[in-house]
């Protein structure tokens, strides 16, 4: 239906292309499967005719038209809803969400070796090289139009301490890699995490005291030291990712007073204790006092109040499908952008499920990205980036689910 070619901004050492006719082959994920046998040995004791194969290349028997009309006359409707919904043109044409490779963050792990290392829990997902495999990855997502990154650091264990020192360490792993990335790219878009936990010997999302609690005050004494390390690598966006009281205004103005007033603040204001998280997270943590209730609506909206008050730029919320109605919530309460954190949960699980061939991958994939569109994320940060955006791209158009 559409035939302008998809064109993606130009960026350094890459010229404007058109991505008409892109296949997906061109996605060249590297599958590190789950080991699915147990499952599979499951699903046999499932009935047989209470399965239809996802990708069955023979479709279900269509019922045939009965012979003589049941009625004698229709109804008479005012309105038929159905009538704008009865070919591809009009459902296209009155489609009110859209989705684009501008609208995604590109979460990546990093680690300071040289493989690239397969996360078991996450087929396709890698901790990838720093100087290597990460810059092939970028360069694969800026191809597509995905020109936002998130960092995420897998910080070595002797350099780890209870107060997390290496988290403000100018030559530390996020510091290079973001001043790497800006000579090699300098138009993408770098968001850092502002997070204590993959530096303390914890792995809790501030600094423990004796006993047992998580100390406020002091952790986001060394978060506003992180934050400013970070934004003078060349960070575009940092995130203050753990739910610490005042975090938000801190860190506003430390970064001010070290003269970086355009560095944007993406606020975790609605991060919930869910267990959807957990790539690298010890089971046995209870982030139940800096994180929030599940249950909870009105607190979330609390929490997004504060933090918009102290200066944040963009409010995000986390996980996303559980949290829908947080994100319209908040969408209708502010002007500010909105994002939404598609976690490692929520991707393993349709990655599962795609698989095992319990569902079409791909469908299930844009229809979860649309759907957080629809309740009013600006922003998805979302582990389906570069796979998503290859495929928007490749259809020359935003995905629609005609």
């Amino acid at each position: 239906m559409f035939r302008s070619p998809c064109k993606i901004p130009s960026v350094k050492g890459f010229e404007q292309k058109s991505y008409v006719g892109l296949k997906a082959a061109s996605y060249n994920v590297r599958v590190n499967s789950f080991k699915s046998s147990e499952v599979a040995s499951q699903l046999q004791k499932i009935d047989s005719t209470l399965i239809w194969p996802v990708n069955a290349l023979e479709a279900p028997p269509v019922p045939s038209k009965p012979a003589t009309p049941l009625i004698d006359q229709p109804l008479q409707l005012s309105r038929r809803a159905r009538r704008n919904r009865k070919c591809p043109t009009q459902r296209a044409a009155f489609q009110e969400t859209n989705i684009s490779p501008a609208n995604f963050i590109y979460p990546l792990f990093i680690h300071e070796g040289e493989v690239d290392i397969p996360i078991t829990s996450m087929p396709g997902r890698y901790m990838l090289g720093w100087r290597h495999g990460l810059i092939e990855e970028v360069a694969r997502a800026l191809d597509v139009g995905v020109n936002s990154v998130k960092l995420y650091p897998k910080v070595p264990e002797a350099l780890k301490s209870p107060t997390g020192e290496e988290a403000f360490n100018d030559n530390g792993l996020i510091p290079r890699t973001v001043r790497l990335l800006k000579d090699r790219f300098p138009d993408l878009v770098i968001y850092t995490d502002l997070n204590f936990d993959e530096y303390s010997t914890t792995g809790h999302g501030g600094i423990v005291g004796e006993d047992g609690v998580i100390l406020n005050d002091e952790t986001i004494h060394q978060l506003r030291k992180q934050a400013v390390s970070q934004a003078r690598a060349g960070a575009d966006v940092v995130c203050t990712s753990e739910m610490l009281d005042g975090r938000v205004g801190a860190v506003r103005a430390a970064l001010d007073a070290e003269g970086f007033q355009d560095v944007s603040i993406m606020s975790y204001s609605v991060k919930y204790t869910s267990s959807l998280y957990g790539r690298f997270r010890k089971v046995q943590l209870d982030k139940k006092t800096y994180q929030i209730n599940p249950a909870n609506s009105r607190e979330a909206l609390l929490e997004a109040r504060e933090d918009e008050a102290e200066g944040a730029d963009i409010l995000m919320v986390k996980p996303a499908l559980p949290s829908l109605d947080i994100i319209r919530l908040l969408k209708d309460q502010t002007l500010l952008p909105i994002g939404a954190c598609q976690v490692s949960g929520e991707y393993s699980m349709i990655k599962a499920a795609g698989l095992l061939k319990m569902i079409d991958e791909e469908k299930v994939m844009m229809e979860s990205l649309l759907c957080i569109r629809r309740a009013g994320a600006d922003l998805i940060l979302t582990y389906f980036a570069l796979q998503a955006a290859t495929k928007l791209c490749g259809e020359n158009k935003r995905f629609s689910s005609n």
